[in-house]
């Protein structure tokens, strides 16, 4: 395994994680973030999730992608949640007077400590930081570990690990979108997605959750078989319409790490992805930017340019007990882990 570290500017770094099969994971101490995850496709480099070529560009352009987000991933409807009889308010977004992320500047932005734990067959950055009690209105002291692992079987293992001295609330998630051509500028539409989900979170028009758990069959969000993106696109499904694709909590027929979520697969059949989880939901955003859209690696992204992954359990959890918990319990470690399985037609065989 080879490892390397370099500046990322504005006092960040870039850690890279490389196996025998080429395949190279480059993560910064930036939000605990992913920055790059590269693959040998036909004798080349390929480039499978989008990210910025410095520091200061995800600070200024999109400080989201690839991050750690938290402490509460997605959006708590006015900042408002009830714990143990009392009741929060937590800072909103001026924009949508709703909670998002955890609220901002967060876990995104943060400089994390890091070290690096070389194995026989696997790497691991470990990156840690502590939320203080009342950051952004949410209770406790809460400490935070997220391990990225990279293994010799081509595997990209996030681990998240919490710990409070106060009741609070947890709901973590890695914030990568994928898009397997490595070509920013190409939208999603025609990699083809399978998930092992019967069912999806109904939402409103101002993307908090009604608490409906709704049926995917015989809607375009039903991809329990394998089916293009642009399907999905090209519908008048009311919920696509509603934010121009999918910003969706999708709740996994099967959770477990011996149970496939989802596989996203590129245009070409070459490189497929394979996402594995102990989280009960994940959030598929399909980068429904419009015309704004950043620029990467001196090209403007794509409409549609990527697709996220963010296991957690679903937004909404604080208000709806059907979604699942989100409650840690004081002094009672909670720990969630996320595989995303490179596979390859030749050279990651």
């Amino acid at each position: 395994m080879k490892i390397s570290q370099k500046d990322f500017g504005n006092g960040f770094q870039l850690i890279t994680l490389e196996n025998e099969n080429g395949l190279r994971l480059s993560v910064s101490d930036l939000g605990a973030r992913i920055v790059s995850l590269t693959a040998p496709v036909d004798g080349a480099t390929r480039e499978l999730v989008l990210g910025f070529d410095s520091a200061e560009e995800y600070l200024t352009k999109d400080p989201y992608i690839g991050a750690t987000v938290g402490r509460t991933a997605g959006r708590i409807e006015n900042g408002r949640f009830e714990l143990n009889g009392k009741t929060y308010q937590v800072d909103v977004d001026d924009a949508t007077h709703h909670s998002l992320h955890g609220g901002q500047p967060g876990f995104e932005t943060k400089k994390w400590d890091y070290i690096i734990i070389e194995g026989k067959n696997e790497a691991s950055v470990v990156f840690t930081m502590t939320s203080p009690d009342g950051e952004h209105g949410f209770p406790g002291n809460l400490d935070v570990e997220v391990r990225h692992t990279l293994t010799a079987d081509n595997i990209w293992r996030i681990t998240t690990r919490g710990l409070s001295d106060q009741d609070t609330l947890f709901n973590p998630t890695n914030h990568v979108y994928f898009n397997l051509t490595g070509d920013c500028t190409q939208p999603i539409d025609q990699h083809k997605l399978w998930l092992n989900s019967s069912n999806f979170a109904e939402l409103r028009s101002d993307s908090i959750p009604t608490g409906e758990k709704l049926a995917v069959a015989g809607t375009a969000f039903d991809f329990t078989t394998e089916k293009p993106l642009s399907e999905l696109f090209a519908s008048d499904f009311d919920q696509k319409k509603l934010v121009d694709g999918m910003d969706h909590p999708f709740f996994l027929d099967e959770a477990g790490l011996n149970a496939s979520a989802a596989i996203f697969t590129s245009p070409d059949e070459k490189v497929r992805v394979v996402t594995k989880t102990d989280a009960s939901s994940v959030v598929l955003f399909t980068a429904n930017f419009g015309e704004d859209t950043p620029e990467m690696h001196g090209q403007k992204m794509a409409n549609h340019g990527g697709l996220t992954f963010e296991t957690q359990t679903a937004p909404g959890a604080e208000q709806f007990p059907a979604f699942g918990s989100i409650k840690l319990d004081a002094m009672k470690p909670m720990t969630t882990t996320t595989e995303f399985i490179i596979e390859g037609k030749e050279e990651l065989q």
